[in-house]
Formats: C-alpha cells, sequence, structure tokens
C-alpha cells in the first residue's frame, strides 16, 4: 500500500470570513462550507475564495463541476490567500443557470506579495451552483 504525505495542518476557522464581506466567517461563507447552498455565482466564488484560505478541501470539490473536477486539490503550504477583490459578475442570480464572476485573489508566499486575477464561469449542476472553469488575465 503506497504511503501518502501527510498533509500540513489546516488554517483554523478565521474570525472574520476571507471573502472580504464584514461578516463573521460562521455567518458567512462558513454556513455554506457547512452544507448550505450558496445561492449566487459570486456567493460561490466568494465561498471558495474562502475555502481556498481555510483549506476546505470537501467543500472545493464538491462545488467543482464533475467534468473539471480534480481528484485533490493540492494546497501550496507556503502560500495563504489574504483578500478578494470582486471586478465585475455577468448573470449567476437566482434567475439564470450559468454566470461568470470576475477577481483578483492576494495572497502571500515566501514573504513576498501576488495576486491572481481570474474570470471564473459557473453553472448550475443538478438544481445547485458549481464551478466550471476559468481563464485566467493578467
Amino acid at each position: 500500500m503506497a504511503r501518502r504525505t501527510p498533509r500540513p495542518a489546516r488554517p483554523q476557522a478565521p474570525k472574520d470570513c476571507p471573502c472580504g464581506l464584514p461578516a463573521p466567517y460562521a455567518e458567512c461563507c462558513g454556513r455554506y462550507h457547512a452544507g448550505q447552498a450558496a445561492p449566487t455565482a459570486e456567493a460561490l466564488m466568494r465561498s471558495r475564495f474562502s475555502a481556498f484560505a481555510v483549506q476546505d478541501e470537501p467543500y472545493l470539490l464538491r462545488t467543482w463541476h464533475p467534468d473539471h473536477r480534480p481528484a485533490a486539490v493540492d494546497f501550496d503550504p507556503g502560500m495563504r490567500w489574504t483578500r478578494l477583490e470582486i471586478l465585475d459578475t455577468k448573470d449567476g442570480s437566482a434567475f439564470h443557470t450559468a454566470g461568470e464572476v470576475a477577481f483578483r485573489a492576494h495572497y502571500t508566499e515566501g514573504g513576498g506579495e501576488g495576486s491572481l486575477h481570474e474570470r471564473s464561469r459557473f453553472v448550475r449542476y443538478e438544481g445547485a451552483w458549481v464551478y466550471l472553469d476559468a481563464v485566467f488575465t493578467e
């Protein structure tokens, strides 16, 4: 049987939500991580950012479209997601079946700061919003 390299411990759940909304984590993205469905594509985007921040692999995998879902999420132990900026949304409400969210995600790694700019696509799958794919920019 192959030995699996132990993963570093997950960061503790933060008091304030990593997604940037002025709400406690438990009342914001934490409720989606606990099983409540995100009502919009933007809410799913925010909750997925927060899931990367707290390294919630099960949530990330279950909110990934099954046609594009990886077998596992490879968290970089030296990277910390620090801030999210929503730049634009297109569709993705309760009345849509698809939506897009453009954002800039900020992180620290090795003592330096960086950001990732992406336009993510979301679709409804079996009634719930899921992450489909993305286009990276900048």
